[in-house]
């Protein structure tokens, strides 16, 4: 008797979010494959630009190359153009990239945030090049259900960057208490006009230790 066929299991949870002068981009850091959990540090969340990144769900894989894609295609960018390039521009070039391979997709969703002349923003873009351009919160993954319950009750518009981190952690928690394919740590990045930082797990554990627990 042939084996019913099973959906292949993926998992993942990512959040964006808009505050008052920038965005925050975060992801937990489990990689599964199948049942298994193939890593507990996973990076899921990447620097394309000076001021813009790009988290990662789907194949592990086929992110890693678009990374490396769109970041020397923002970096060319800059260099012919003589001025960084904007997160609309960059979202819509990798959606040109994913729409050209349609009929051998990169199996990816992709959040692309930061901030550019225009202020911040945040561009929501699946495998097959469609792009969105998102107001306040989004969430991709097998996790997103989840996360979504906590950052579309919660979120405000205006809010400071310690208000958007700490949002941002209790929507990933939510879905790592209930989503096998997200778990482990949590990454986040703070972009602004200013700077691209990413939090180290001290000063996360320090400023947002309660939240975390």
């Amino acid at each position: 008797m042939d084996e019913p066929y099973r959906e292949p299991m993926k998992g993942t949870t990512t959040v964006g979010l808009l505050f008052n002068s920038g965005v925050v981009l975060a992801t937990e850091k489990r990689a599964t494959m199948g049942y298994m959990i193939a890593s507990k540090k996973a990076k899921k969340v990447y620097q394309v630009s000076d001021r813009i990144g790009m988290t990662t769900a789907g194949g592990v894989g086929d992110a890693q190359q678009l990374v490396r894609v769109i970041t020397v295609e923002c970096s060319l960018y800059q260099i012919r153009r003589g001025k960084a390039i904007s997160v609309g521009a960059a979202s819509t070039l990798l959606s040109n990239v994913l729409n050209g391979n349609r009929f051998y997709p990169y199996y990816v969703q992709l959040l692309v945030g930061g901030v550019d002349e225009k202020g911040p923003s945040i561009y929501s873009v699946d495998a097959l090049g469609g792009a969105s351009k998102e107001d306040d919160v989004i969430a991709t993954g097998s996790g997103s259900p989840m996360a979504y319950g906590v950052l579309e009750d919660r979120y405000k518009s205006g809010m400071d960057e310690s208000e958007a981190v700490e949002l941002a952690i209790r929507g990933l928690k939510a879905a790592m208490r209930r989503d096998a394919g997200s778990g482990e740590g949590i990454q986040v990045v703070c972009i602004s006009k200013d700077a691209y930082y990413e939090m180290p797990q001290a000063e996360l554990q320090e400023r947002f230790g309660s939240v975390l627990d």
